[in-house]
């Protein structure tokens, strides 16, 4: 249908128009424009049958016709949930930036926007080249955002990260090329295509790990997450939003959508040990923020974290966990882009991220306090937030797989409270700091980015119903696909 190629291609035209335009006047466009995708993807909603579990709202057209790949696109409950959780945070992204005078500001704004296209593109791809195409398209804005506008170590870490996911791309590609050589007849890259093939188990297994290190790298799952801590310290507050809060998701993605259902033999060889690496990335990440002194190096080690445990959730292979897992991504990137903006307002305000340099900074920001606070429970599953609704089915569905991984994974609660508490006190309260007694509370512009995501906190943690109806018939469908 149109709508899906309009919430395609809008993007990557606003990013032209934001180009052509000099001065502040392009972060003004180009938040315009994520408001219009964001109208879009509502529109999309409306229109979208939520009974079905099948693909929707699907558009396909030959682009290699001789080799029998076509630009299909379509969304089934899932799809369409990231591309809601995409629209819905860019726009919140692109106002938090406003605060900022960012050099350049049209290609900055433009590459926002060039790398929602390459999100969304990800997100509603039926063709296995169509997907990696657009799942490269999203590296290239992310990659120029954080070396041209990063820290002082921008260059080494960023290159640090392109190398370790074009490293995982490359596999990914393989295994598509072989799936697609398996096809019968002409050959088709079609999702479909890649469901009906009957590969041997040998062959599945090879395949399994060709494309989970692809897709782990960029969850990224332990032990392929070394990238994710100083690519998330050292990347501009926008970009850190942007990789947390959406890119993370298209690993995770590309497991439900590429992964489970095209070799469910390979993924029944591995998928204790894929629990495993999970559940050790949990305890581990958890660990290791408890240590940090350093605001986003702390929430980078969370997210691991967290991360962990969807990655544990979807592999138990159960409704549970699945649905869990779904709902997770959509808290997940809310609580994280609120927390990321949160420690841009306190670095704005006193030029460090450093825990032992804050302090006292309720005293005189009362509404801040509030907003992080709020984030803080929804991120620690403080029941009625939207954290809860997702750990309680993830957790749910690993103890069915096995009650003594459900109960290390249950860490995560327990661990999650010691490191975040830790931080909201060492930063918010006792005496004020040197550089904290004249902090200023929040400004107009950071009250419109935060109060939408505290909605949203609210929303999924009372009703849950609203999203998981969405995705339900999606996740049985897939469930269908990989017991077939």
């Amino acid at each position: 249908m149109i709508i899906t190629a309009l919430l395609l291609f809008w993007p990557a035209l606003a990013a032209l128009i934001v180009l052509l335009i000099k001065g502040q006047g392009a972060k003004k466009v180009a938040f315009v424009a994520a408001l219009v995708e964001f109208a879009l993807a509502l529109v999309a909603l409306t229109s979208f049958n939520t009974e079905l579990g099948t693909t929707q709202l699907a558009l396909s057209t030959p682009w290699v016709a001789s080799a029998g790949i076509n630009f299909s696109i379509g969304m089934d409950g899932i799809s369409l949930l990231m591309v809601l959780l995409t629209t819905f945070l860019v726009p919140l992204i692109i106002l938090s930036a406003f605060k900022h005078d960012y050099k350049n500001p049209n290609a900055f704004y433009a590459l926002i926007l060039f790398m929602q296209t390459g999100l969304i593109g990800v997100f509603v791809a039926l063709d296995a080249f169509v997907f990696y195409f657009f799942w490269e398209v999203a590296l290239i804005p992310i990659y120029f955002i954080a070396a041209v506008w990063g820290g002082a170590n921008r260059i080494r870490i960023t290159f640090k990260f392109f190398v370790y996911t074009i490293f995982g791309s490359l596999f990914m590609l393989a295994a598509f090329v072989y799936l697609y050589l398996q096809t019968p007849g002409t050959h088709s890259s079609d999702v479909n295509a890649f469901y009906q093939l009957a590969l041997s188990s040998e062959s599945q297994s090879w395949i399994f790990w060709f494309l989970f290190i692809a897709f782990a790298i960029k969850m990224p799952v332990f032990p392929f997450h070394t990238w994710q801590p100083d690519t998330y310290t050292e990347s501009p507050p926008q970009a850190t939003m942007l990789l947390s809060g959406i890119m993370l998701k298209m690993g995770i993605y590309g497991v439900l959508r590429w992964l489970l259902p095209v070799v469910p033999l390979g993924v029944s060889q591995w998928d204790e040990l894929v629990l495993v690496l999970s559940i050790i990335g949990i305890v581990y990440a958890s660990i290791i923020a408890i240590r940090q002194s350093d605001l986003k190096r702390l929430i980078a080690y969370s997210s691991i974290a967290h991360v962990g445990l969807i990655a544990a959730g979807i592999f138990t292979l159960n409704e549970q966990g699945l649905q869990g897992g779904v709902i997770q991504m959509l808290s997940h990137g809310i609580n994280v882009v609120g927390l990321f903006f949160i420690i841009d307002i306190i670095f704005s305000r006193t030029q460090t991220r450093e825990i032992i340099g804050l302090g006292g900074i309720t005293q005189n920001a009362k509404m801040l306090s509030i907003f992080f606070m709020i984030l803080l429970l929804g991120s620690v599953a403080l029941p009625l937030t939207n954290g809860f609704v997702g750990e309680f089915l993830l957790l749910s569905g690993v103890f069915q797989y096995n009650p003594w991984f459900g109960a290390v994974a249950g860490l995560t609660i327990i661990l999650g409270a010691v490191y975040m508490l830790r931080m909201f006190q060492g930063v918010m309260f006792g005496t004020k700091s040197e550089l904290t007694q004249h902090f200023t509370d929040l400004t107009l512009n950071e009250k419109a980015v935060l109060i939408p995501l505290v909605v949203m906190v609210f929303w999924i943690g009372l009703f849950p119903n609203t999203f998981l109806s969405i995705s339900e018939p999606a996740v049985n469908n897939l469930l269908t696909i990989i017991n077939r």
